[in-house]
C-alpha cells in the first residue's frame, strides 16, 4: 500500500515538474495598438505583404522578429495618417516587389503572370498532338502483348 501512495506522489511530482516547465517558457503578448480600427487596417495590409525571413507567410501570421518590427512600423505609420496605398509603396520601394503577394503587372514580373498559361497550353498542345499521332500509328508500331508470368506455366527446379 505504502509503495502505491509513493508512485502517486510521484506521478504527481512529475507531472507538477512538467507544467512548471511549461509555463516557464510562457512569453507575455506582443502589444497592440490601443485603437482597433488601426490594428484591423494594419492586419489586413500585413495579409498582403510577404515575410522577408519566412517567404510563404504574410507578415501577419509570421512570428519573426523582422516581421513582428515590420507590423509596429505600419501600425506607427497608420497612426500617422497614411494609407494603406502609401505603405504599400513604402514596403515595395523599401524591399522590392517581391514583398508583395500579388506583384502587379509589369515588364519585371510579367513571366510570372503570362508563364503559366502559356506553359499549360504548350503541353496541351503537346499531348493533343502526340495521342492523334498514336492514334494514326498502325497496330505493329506499338509493343506486342507478353503474356503475364501467372500465364506461363512454371518449370520445376
Amino acid at each position: 500500500m505504502a509503495e502505491r501512495v509513493i508512485a502517486w506522489a510521484r506521478r504527481v511530482a512529475l507531472a507538477l515538474a512538467c507544467c512548471a516547465g511549461v509555463t516557464a517558457f510562457a512569453a507575455e503578448a506582443p502589444p497592440v495598438a490601443q485603437d482597433p480600427v488601426v490594428e484591423a487596417r494594419m492586419i489586413k495590409l500585413a495579409e498582403e505583404l510577404r515575410c522577408l525571413v519566412c517567404q510563404n507567410e504574410t507578415i501577419a501570421a509570421s512570428h519573426a522578429d523582422l516581421a513582428v518590427d515590420l507590423r509596429q512600423q505600419m501600425r506607427e505609420m497608420l497612426q500617422k495618417g497614411m494609407s494603406e496605398d502609401d505603405i504599400r509603396g513604402y514596403m515595395t520601394d523599401r524591399y522590392g516587389d517581391f514583398v508583395l503577394y500579388k506583384p502587379p503587372f509589369k515588364p519585371t514580373t510579367a513571366l510570372l503572370w503570362v508563364g503559366p498559361p502559356v506553359l499549360l497550353v504548350l503541353a496541351l498542345a503537346a499531348l493533343f498532338i502526340t495521342l492523334r499521332r498514336r492514334q494514326r500509328a498502325a497496330p505493329e508500331a506499338f509493343d506486342p502483348d507478353t503474356p503475364d508470368d501467372d500465364d506461363e506455366p512454371r518449370l520445376p527446379r
